[in-house]
């Protein structure tokens, strides 16, 4: 099956502007911008026929062509990165069986969490969208709850049900366990959400035909709008293999991300 990633970036982050562009030191001490950064990870998963860089940018789309990605331009009407993937598709003017949304500020995901969530699309064929969640553990959560005190957001969580269906998505941090006192290494029953998605090109296209609903403009999250159209996301548990994941949405994420950069010797 053929598999297209697509990375959506923007300039006018509402929490960061200009985080795509944003300096990340490596462990060498070489700095790489966040899209740089986030290409690169695309780059390393397997089985991909693919991978673009869409954006509306031009700041974003010269960095970009500068480290020898190829680049999609799209509209800036886009409101989020499944629109924006969704209008890439379609300028692209080619079919592909899966299309793969690494969002742009995720540069330390893993490649098996992108193999592992194609895989899933390949082997449920009823699934129309799927995405990866993350068992915290006590380290994790622990940042969360910090973070989420001190008025930031650190991550979104995930809860779905027995077979794997998405319940809800929350920039909270769900279920509730703010009476627990969680170990570094404690296995919690919260799961991070990662902003990874894959969608059926049918999904793709029906998206940006729908409005944003309440929970989709009260969360900020543009996965609630497949639920709240009641289209099921298929979550898929990923092993982080002792591998610690952070997303870059605050300025303060940087030194944290650049630590884990440094801990497993990313150059």
């Amino acid at each position: 099956m053929s598999t297209l990633i697509v990375i959506p970036a923007r300039y006018a982050s509402t929490r960061y502007p200009g985080k795509a562009l944003a300096p990340l030191r490596g462990a060498t001490g070489q700095n790489k911008t966040l899209i740089h950064r986030s290409w690169e990870a695309a780059q390393a998963v397997r089985g991909v026929d693919r991978v673009v860089v869409a954006t509306d940018d031009d700041r974003i789309r010269n960095e970009a062509e500068g480290f020898g990605a190829e680049v999609v331009m799209t509209s800036e009407a886009c409101e989020n990165g499944t629109e924006r993937c969704a209008e890439a598709l379609t300028a692209l003017g080619e079919e592909f069986d899966i299309i793969v949304n690494l969002q742009g500020d995720a540069p330390l995901t893993p490649p098996w969490f992108v193999e592992e969530l194609v895989a899933a699309l390949k082997t449920h064929p009823a699934a129309e969208v799927a995405t990866p969640v993350l068992r915290c553990d006590g380290r994790a959560l622990n940042g969360f709850l910090e973070d989420r005190k001190a008025g930031r957001v650190g991550g979104t969580t995930a809860v779905f049900g027995a077979e794997g269906h998405a319940l809800y998505f929350s920039k909270e941090v769900i279920p509730y366990t703010q009476g627990n006192g969680w170990s570094d290494h404690d296995q919690t029953p919260v799961f991070h959400h990662v902003g990874v998605y894959a969608y059926r090109p049918s999904a793709l296209a029906a998206y940006p035909l729908w409005s944003a609903g309440p929970l989709e403009q009260l969360e900020g999250l543009e996965q609630l709008r497949f639920l709240e159209r009641e289209k099921p996301i298929q979550c898929v548990e990923v092993d982080a293999r002792s591998r610690q994941f952070w997303e870059l949405n605050n300025p303060e994420d940087v030194p944290r991300i650049e630590a884990i950069l440094n801990e497993l010797g990313v150059v």
